[in-house]
């Protein structure tokens, strides 16, 4: 049931908001407008059996468990966080007669990643517009496949999917129904490692940086029915860097050419109605990474040796990591008020041979949950996970953790 809201009601959340809502409202009166604020407010309590790095305690993800055990401090850590509670609005205006309508989305959560990773302060989510075959802002990269997201309480979730809201210039020339082919031009970002360089003399001040040429092509074609859906995706990238021998020299650039492969699906068990669902995604490539939602690098350098009685001095290069990924989930509902997933992941990478030991190599996810629903817009679960991650010398570390998590949604709605 959605909450009804009076015109007198939505001006003054519009007004109190920002002056875009107030166009919203003054569209209201069209009966192709809608305008509809959604969100909800939850708390996460966490509980590490071991460590992770404390800047991401609040999402699990394998690449941030300490390995060796021990590297951030002491086992047994426990966090309480409202950083998942999410607000955002959503809906669509009128252009013209005989024109289709302009829709339109921004969302943003609390929990901040980059600059501010650790921090509860406003992260965007979502932020573009579409018109007909035109989607231009942030949303989903076209290389993931949102649905294979399963039911989970914890923020981050398996890591061996493609996951990346990313902003893009977005065609989608054909769409009937369930099924769709779409491209776009999507932000490039290069996740670099720099490996052993400085072990080479010439390189002891050595700099390697990233470096943006072009953006990122991906293509994506999504079939649905009744049974569930399928969805192959791919996408093409330079991952660029530049580098130089010594800070008093200029830079020089370099690339090697990143490509992968997805494909992705559900499968309805019970019927096209069910909500009960395998879901599962494969993805392999080279210089990828960027686009996964945990694990690995994009670019690393390797080292070709003259063989003997040569002097052992490498030639360096730049290589874009191959890397794969696997999800595989299972969502189950033992009727309308309980629910559980279960289900693995991992992603892995194949190390250059100039990456340092303790580069990572391999993470793996697995987790299961029971989640409550007592009322409708009341969601209370319990969930537990395990993961682990190998560096590139062998040397593993591993958590199990354990969540509770509250969650209230809100939403109200005109047309």
């Amino acid at each position: 049931m959605r909450l009804p809201l009076t015109r007198r009601s939505l001006a003054l959340i519009a007004t109190a908001a920002a002056p875009w809502c107030i166009a919203a409202t003054a569209a209201a009166d069209d009966s192709k407008s809608s305008f509809e604020i959604y969100g909800f407010a939850q708390l996460d309590w966490i509980q590490d059996t071991k460590r992770v790095d404390p800047t991401w305690m609040d999402a699990f993800r394998p690449s941030k468990i300490a390995a060796p055990e021990g590297q951030f401090g002491t086992n047994g850590q426990s966090s309480v966080s409202v950083k998942q509670t999410r607000f955002g609005v959503r809906g669509a205006l009128p252009t013209g007669e005989n024109t289709e309508p302009v829709t339109f989305r921004f969302e943003f959560d609390m929990f901040g990643v980059g600059v501010d990773a650790g921090q509860t302060t406003i992260r965007l989510r979502y932020a573009y517009g579409e018109w007909g075959p035109i989607l231009a802002g942030q949303t989903t990269s076209l290389f993931m496949d949102l649905d294979v997201f399963p039911n989970v309480i914890d923020y981050w979730g398996p890591n061996g999917m493609v996951f990346l809201r990313n902003p893009q210039l977005r065609w989608t020339p054909y769409r009937d129904g369930q099924n769709w082919f779409a491209v776009a031009i999507e932000k490039p970002s290069n996740d670099i490692d720099q490996g052993n360089i400085r072990l080479v003399e010439e390189f002891q001040n050595g700099e390697v940086r990233p470096n943006q040429p072009v953006p990122d092509l991906t293509a994506q074609y999504h079939y649905g029915a009744d049974w569930g859906h399928a969805q192959l995706a791919g996408i093409l990238r330079k991952v660029g860097y530049e580098y130089r021998q010594d800070p008093a020299e200029a830079f020089q650039k370099g690339s090697q050419t990143g490509w992968g492969l997805s494909f992705s699906g559900t499968w309805n068990l019970f019927g096209k109605d069910s909500k009960n669902k395998i879901l599962w995604d494969f993805v392999h490539g080279a210089g990828i990474a960027s686009y996964m939602n945990d694990g690995g690098m994009d670019l690393a350098p390797t080292a070709f040796y003259p063989p003997p009685p040569t002097a052992q001095v490498p030639t360096l290069d730049g290589e874009a990591v191959p890397l794969t990924g696997v999800e595989i989930y299972y969502d189950h509902y033992w009727n309308s008020m309980w629910s559980t997933s279960l289900g693995y992941a991992f992603t892995q990478v194949s190390n250059t041979n100039f990456q340092s030991t303790s580069a990572f190599h391999k993470g793996q996810y697995a987790s299961v949950n029971l989640l409550w629903y007592p009322a409708e817009r009341v969601m209370l679960g319990a969930e537990l996970m395990w993961g682990d991650r190998t560096n590139n010398d062998g040397v593993s570390g591993n958590d199990v953790r354990f969540q509770f998590s509250a969650k209230y949604t809100f939403d109200a709605k005109i047309k």
